[in-house]
């Protein structure tokens, strides 16, 4: 189809804007750019890219895993490299990793939006060119904030207007040049770009990977609670739930069938959108080489049916994770319930909810116990709620994509969290609120664009 034609030719050539290699690429009569709404739509509706691109280099970089020295030798260099946070400066780490990959999808979002000025909306596609729009506004707001969590510092209203953010494409013409937003020129961008979608959006879609209202309001509560604007991520995650609040009860063989070797269902009843880290270059976090950290593992109680749903009996030391949301071994980093939950659960206790925190959580957990095992946890001050709370998140969302973000936030709340490694009998540690928690740009992106690297 012309359109990934399109898509192919594009992808490669990315980056290389100004290059004269692009610039004759560009005459290529195959790059035909479609110019219908049935075409344009078709770009979007292409879940292997569109939904299956999220980034794993922070999967990659966080603490949900540990390799063993075998696991550890066995994988490539830069998958090496990004494990102890060592990828800035070498040779081997191009624009062939998730930037180039997400920036893509900016492109065909863009793309489609730049094509959509040149079709007239009239009675007739009034249906099919808003939901085109929005749906273009919905993935360039999304690949925005899976960027920013990835290649900048965390949001910090007190220096967000400083600190180096990521580049704000905002049309498909190659030809202008790539330059770094600030922090909070980002983060309003995402935030621009996702409420604008919600006029667009429908409040049911037949197939999931394509967004909703409900989805919308999802993503927005993961932005806000990245920033640490708890009252608008508990309205948001609130808006989200109004649409579906379904939990599946692992006790429950048609929610979670303990006979598949993944448990849990790719159309499960929790589900609100799908996104998911599809071919990973990350090859060290895929569960034939990334083992569930020790410590995490230990966390889950006997009685916890996660221990067993959402991992393999350890051998040795080592449990590998079968739980993700997709029902295979790729990761799910969409909207589910369960998250809403937790974020709702979060911001209650931060805003001195305690009661309503910890029936939000325990409305969650419920469903995760054995049938007549679980106790509702309470809590007698808002520090011990959110204590309780946070630890059921790092359970619960274990392999989702949310935990590089969730060490970035909270030690700016003042966690503390470092990540170790030990590997060959050295440790590596990174330390709260070290420069590396914002991933480096690729050497051959920034010879190519004159873009600034991240402090490391």
């Amino acid at each position: 189809m012309k359109f990934i034609v399109i898509c192919i030719t594009l992808m490669a050539s990315f980056f290389a804007s100004s290059c004269k290699k692009y610039l004759e690429a560009k005459s290529d009569d195959k790059l035909v750019v479609p110019d219908n709404l049935p075409a344009l739509q078709a770009i979007l509706d292409n879940g292997q890219y569109m939904n299956g691109s999220s980034p794993s280099i922070g999967l990659a970089s966080a603490d949900d895993y540990f390799l063993t020295p075998e696991e550890y030798n066995a994988v490539s260099v830069y998958c090496r490299e990004a494990y102890i946070w060592d990828l800035a400066g070498q040779s081997d780490y191009n624009y062939g990793f998730d930037w180039p990959d997400i920036y893509f999808l900016v492109y065909n979002a863009n793309l489609c939006l730049d094509q959509l000025t040149k079709i007239k909306r009239t009675s007739l596609n009034a249906d099919a060119w808003d939901y085109l729009k929005g749906d273009a506004l919905f993935f360039r707001g999304l690949s925005f904030l899976e960027l920013s969590w990835l290649f900048s510092k965390a949001y910090n209203k007190e220096t967000a207007k400083q600190d180096l953010g990521i580049v704000l494409r905002l049309g498909s013409d190659f030809n202008v040049p790539s330059k770094r937003a600030s922090v909070e020129e980002s983060y309003q961008r995402v935030l621009q770009d996702l409420k604008s979608s919600l006029s667009f959006m429908p409040n049911t879609v037949e197939y999931l990977t394509r967004p909703t209202k409900a989805a919308v309001y999802g993503y927005l509560s993961r932005a806000y609670l990245s920033m640490r604007l708890y009252d608008s991520a508990l309205a948001y995650a609130n808006k989200c739930l109004q649409f579906n609040s379904k939990l599946m009860d692992f006790n429950d063989p048609n929610d979670v069938d303990m006979t598949n070797i993944y448990p849990i269902p790719d159309q499960n009843k929790e589900i609100i959108h799908i996104n998911y880290i599809g071919l990973s270059a990350f090859s060290s976090v895929n569960n034939k080489h990334a083992s569930v950290d020790t410590l995490l593992y230990n966390s889950y109680q006997a009685s916890d049916l996660r221990k067993v749903v959402y991992f393999s009996p350890p051998e040795g030391n080592s449990a590998h994770f079968y739980g993700s949301y997709k029902g295979r071994s790729v990761y799910f980093t969409g909207i589910a319930t369960d998250e809403m939950y937790l974020v709702k659960a979060e911001c209650e206790a931060r805003n001195n909810q305690v009661e309503d925190a910890m029936n939000d959580l325990n409305k969650l957990l419920i469903k995760r116990w054995k049938t007549g095992a679980f106790k509702p946890f309470t809590a007698s001050s808002q520090a011990e709620a959110l204590k309780l709370i946070l630890k059921e998140r790092r359970k619960e969302l274990v392999f989702r994509g949310l935990r590089w973000m969730d060490i970035k936030r909270l030690n700016l709340e003042g966690a503390n969290i470092s990540i170790r490694r030990q590997i060959e009998g050295k440790s590596y540690i990174l330390s709260p609120n070290d420069n590396r928690f914002a991933l480096p740009l690729a050497t051959d992106l920034l010879s190519l664009t004159g873009m600034q690297q991240n402090p490391q």
